[in-house]
């Protein structure tokens, strides 16, 4: 049997869960380790998913583990894939790029141009920026590397945390996907689903790692540098240090008529 820490008693001291939760969650995630399942560490770049690899390196065991990024191109903030990549190197870890065969710009011009009397720009409730440019890819790069590599369980872990939103309080912190196939069976976890945010820069200072630069900057979320639903804080940073892609983000509202925040303020205006 893989000897491995075991997840329960460390969910219990850092998480404050339920003993039933941490019983019925701890032991899932120890079986599936037993069973070889393969466990895809999504990293963007920011401070969870630096957190979370740091917390599953804890807990499995390094052969059965990758790291992903998807990236979104000069959409995203410059330095997240390479710090994802370099974390992933450190540990030994394989490391993977999904990308799209679209960038979000070019997905917002090809709506406006198919459906122009519906809004163009993703939504929180209509999020195909993350289903088109993240999750797809993502789960297509991973199945290619499953079916190469032998495996046929595959554990998705995602650094999204209760605190960030109502919506992702909700979240079940462990669940079985509803993509499974022939080839594979897919589970959802989220390892640091209770961890509050100086919590998760704790975790990266604890382990020698410093955090993405644009944190120092002030910004709250890191991913797109336009984030739907970014920070007025966040927006301003990015139209500093970016004033090109800023450009081009007006050109497409402008043309299209639609805005991309989910204020529904002119991003320019947001970000001045």
């Amino acid at each position: 049997m893989t000897s491995i820490k075991c997840p329960a008693l460390a969910f219990q001291g850092q998480y404050g869960l339920p003993l039933s939760e941490i019983d019925e969650e701890g032991n899932a995630i120890r079986d599936l380790i037993e069973q070889g399942a393969l466990f895809v560490s999504n990293h963007s770049g920011g401070k969870d998913s630096q957190a979370m690899l740091i917390r599953l390196l804890e807990i499995v065991p390094a052969g059965q583990m990758v790291v992903v990024h998807a990236s979104l191109g000069d959409m995203e903030w410059p330095g997240a894939m390479e710090l994802a990549q370099e974390q992933a190197d450190a540990a030994g870890l394989p490391f993977i790029v999904a990308r799209a065969s679209k960038t979000l710009l070019e997905m917002v011009a090809r709506r406006f141009e198919n459906r122009p009397e519906v809004p163009s720009w993703p939504s929180a409730s209509t999020r195909q920026c993350t289903s088109d440019l993240k999750r797809g890819p993502i789960q297509r790069e991973v199945r290619r590397y499953a079916k190469a590599n032998g495996f046929k369980v595959i554990v998705n872990c995602l650094g999204l945390r209760a605190a960030e939103s109502p919506g992702r309080a909700k979240r079940r912190t462990f669940s079985k996907m509803g993509i499974s196939n022939s080839v594979s069976t897919w589970y959802e976890w989220l390892p640091i689903h209770k961890l509050l945010t100086p919590d998760v820069f704790r975790a990266i200072d604890a382990d020698g790692q410093m955090p993405h630069y644009a944190y120092s900057l002030g910004n709250d979320r890191l991913s797109c540098v336009f984030c739907i639903m970014g920070s007025r804080g966040d927006l301003r940073n990015g139209a500093a240090r970016h004033p090109e892609l800023l450009a081009e983000y007006d050109a497409l509202e402008r043309h299209t008529g639609y805005t991309m925040h989910m204020s529904r303020i002119p991003l320019m205006e947001l970000s001045s």
